[in-house]
């Protein structure tokens, strides 16, 4: 059972789609302890609400009509707005995720996603707002509390139909701690799982961008696939 929000979260929903607005604003407005205030269909829409109404959060798409949404989270930061932001996009290429990352999103939401998915995130940036609200000084662990809580929002939560949340946090793990990209062989090895189980698993991370893919090229020509977590203080 979720607490009881202490606080309410203002929310600002941009997208260019004022049905998908519609939608991420319904789905905002199911999860206790938040409030959408607006709806803006584009970068200068956002930018001339911010102005006069501050909000804790933004759900930003990337693919705006008059720039794109990094471009849009660049300015704010330019003009000192401080507001969080969760990406909320189709745009799933590896180069976005990271830039979203540099830039301070707190998640990267891949569309199209189911309201327990974005619920997750939205309740681990209201666990991550409890815990920063005292302001002062932490020690490690409550470091560690505070990074996790956005850590693994998501990572399990929302899987789809016949996928089990202990294999899911199984392979994650498993990649959390590898000191390099892992073939699956090596994923499979690890969480003690078949290869058919951890490729099927890594597919899936993949497909939701926690998940990045290189190629290894060896003697044989045939290039051998390389997982590495992505972390998700940026984009999850």
């Amino acid at each position: 059972m979720s607490e009881t929000p202490s606080r309410v979260h203002a929310v600002l929903v941009v997208d260019d789609d004022t049905r998908v607005a519609r939608i991420n604003a319904a789905y905002v407005a199911k999860v206790p302890g938040f409030r959408v205030t607006a709806q803006a269909h584009s970068a200068a829409e956002a930018l001339e609400f911010l102005a006069t109404h501050p909000v804790d959060l933004v759900l930003l798409d990337h693919y705006l009509p008059d720039e794109n949404g990094l471009d849009l989270v660049r300015r704010l930061r330019q003009l000192g707005h401080r507001t969080d932001v969760i990406m909320v996009t189709a745009a799933r290429d590896l180069a976005t995720v990271e830039a979203a990352m540099r830039l301070g999103a707190l998640q990267y939401l891949v569309k199209p996603f189911t309201f327990a998915g974005l619920r997750t995130r939205l309740e681990a940036y209201a666990s991550l707002r409890r815990a920063l609200d005292p302001g002062g000084e932490a020690e490690q662990a409550e470091v560690d509390r505070i990074f996790g809580a956005l850590a693994t929002a998501g990572s399990s939560n929302d899987l789809p139909k016949g996928h089990s949340t202990t294999t899911a946090e199984l392979v994650r793990q498993v990649l959390l701690s590898a000191e390099g990209p892992l073939s699956t062989q090596q994923i499979a090895d690890r969480a003690g799982i078949s290869r058919q189980t951890a490729q099927r698993y890594v597919k899936l991370l993949e497909r939701t961008a926690r998940v990045s893919l290189a190629l290894r090229y060896g003697e044989t020509g045939r290039p051998e696939h390389r997982y590495t977590w992505l972390p998700s203080e940026g984009p999850a």
